[in-house]
């Protein structure tokens, strides 16, 4: 016998094809106000009701759980009302009459989806995860029961959503992608358009309401430097000299995320050749993980605050605890700067950076995203950061800024010049010292 579930939702008619897709991975690209999470939420609602395994699962992720539940939960037990047994207000779930379950989890806590398997997965605004959490925890979970993903949001910069929308593209035999612009859906009342044209930044409004992945992002401190340094072809493959010391930069948290950056300074360049972020590691750990890698190692550099004993570590302070592993001498307390001053000096560091696109790849992507707070009550961004994923990784490239000045400038030496007669000869007097500095043979 055939059951029907009714669902109190009407599609609307632009996003008939996404509803309508049958490819496993989908890019959701929508204009503010468009309605792509109650699309979402019905999406994956059909999907789950349809759905005959025993105790099928889907997840509805936001970058934070408090946002999951600010946005989707209403939707969720609304577009629910009919087909649900159970609706759990502390867990964020409801069980459907077919034993199927939805829950919603937000990317800040990605350890509560270890261990779980997912027939379906939607990632609102996944230009604001961290880019690890798709790789190390959300892409496991689809793998046995071989579940499906949307990857949804509004653009903000050349991001990893900005990455997905670009696969999307170019594979449409394995991607569906539907990109929503509000000149496009026509959602919006023409009016409504003009209006907030009028009253916002020509990139708030290309960014909002247009879909634009090339507007820059609002309140982004490092927006214009980092753009100029992949442009540069300052963002690509930079290798390790091993004839050349390898400094790190601390950022250490003792309840969430450590970031560590590893860098060489060559004349008046500083190359990154890597970066470690971490979190919930204890200090053992993470100078194992550090010392595991292949490198001369010069000084490490940590925060000011290192030097503060805590009675967590038996009234040691985290220099104290580092010197066990690295030996005291390598050690250094970056100045405490001002955060505002720090930032000064990252921007003036940053055009003499070359980075290690792929092993710094999360790192980059923080320093591209690190932004202001945004004061919703006075409409203007704050001085201050926001504080997210992007932080640690920021504030670990602060203390980069800061110190790297004091190491001493590695100068690469200059390939050899022969020495000839005539017109043609550039050879300098340094050239000349070199050739009689070489060793003579003689006859055997």
């Amino acid at each position: 016998m055939k059951i029907e579930h009714q669902i109190p939702y009407k599609a609307r008619e632009a996003f008939k094809p996404f509803h309508n897709r049958t490819q496993r991975w989908a890019c959701l690209v929508a204009h503010r106000r468009a309605g792509k999470t109650i699309a979402a939420i019905a999406d994956m609602l059909r999907a789950a009701l349809s759905n005959k395994t025993p105790r099928s699962q889907y997840a509805y992720i936001s970058p934070y759980r408090s946002q999951a539940k600010t946005i989707a939960w209403e939707y969720l037990k609304y577009l629910a009302s009919t087909t649900a047994v159970e609706k759990n207000e502390s867990d964020l779930y409801v069980q459907l009459v077919n034993g199927a379950r939805i829950r919603l989890f937000g990317a800040d806590n990605a350890d509560a989806m270890r261990g779980l398997g997912f027939d379906g997965v939607y990632l609102d605004e996944y230009g604001d995860f961290k880019p690890s959490v798709f790789g190390n925890v959300i892409r496991p979970a689809l793998s046995d029961k071989q579940g499906w993903c949307v990857f949804g949001g509004t653009p903000k910069g050349k991001n990893q959503f900005w990455n997905i929308y670009n696969t999307a593209q170019k594979i449409p035999s394995e991607w569906f992608c539907l990109n929503l612009p509000a000149s496009v859906s026509k959602l919006l009342p023409e009016g409504e358009l003009e209006a907030a044209k009028a009253q916002l930044s020509p990139d708030q409004y290309m960014q909002e309401y247009e879909c634009s992945f090339e507007a820059a992002i609002l309140g982004a401190y490092y927006g214009t430097e980092m753009r100029e340094a992949t442009e540069q072809g300052r963002v690509t493959r930079v290798h390790y000299d091993n004839n050349v010391p390898v400094h790190t930069a601390f950022d250490l948290g003792y309840r969430d995320d450590t970031a560590v950056w590893f860098y060489q300074v060559i004349r008046d360049e500083v190359h990154i050749i890597d970066y470690y972020a971490v979190s919930g590691a204890n200090i053992d750990e993470i100078a194992a993980n550090i010392l595991s890698r292949p490198y001369n190692f010069g000084k490490h550099h940590l925060p000011h605050d290192a030097r503060a004993k805590t009675l967590a570590a038996a009234g040691k302070s985290v220099i104290e605890q580092l010197a066990v592993h690295f030996g005291i001498n390598s050690l250094a307390i970056v100045p405490d700067l001002s955060v505002q001053d720090g930032i000064q000096a990252v921007r003036k560091v940053l055009p003499q950076c070359w980075f290690d696109a792929d092993k710094c790849s999360e790192g980059i992507e923080a320093l591209r995203q690190y932004q202001r707070e945004y004061d919703e009550d006075k409409k203007a961004f704050r001085q201050t950061p926001r504080h997210d994923w992007c932080s640690h990784p920021a504030d670990a490239f602060r203390m980069l800024s800061i110190a790297w000045r004091s190491e001493p400038r590695v100068r690469q030496p200059d390939a050899a010049k022969p020495l000839m007669v005539g017109e043609q000869n550039t050879a300098t007097l340094n050239d000349v010292w070199a050739q009689a500095n070489q060793p003579k043979r003689g006859r055997i």
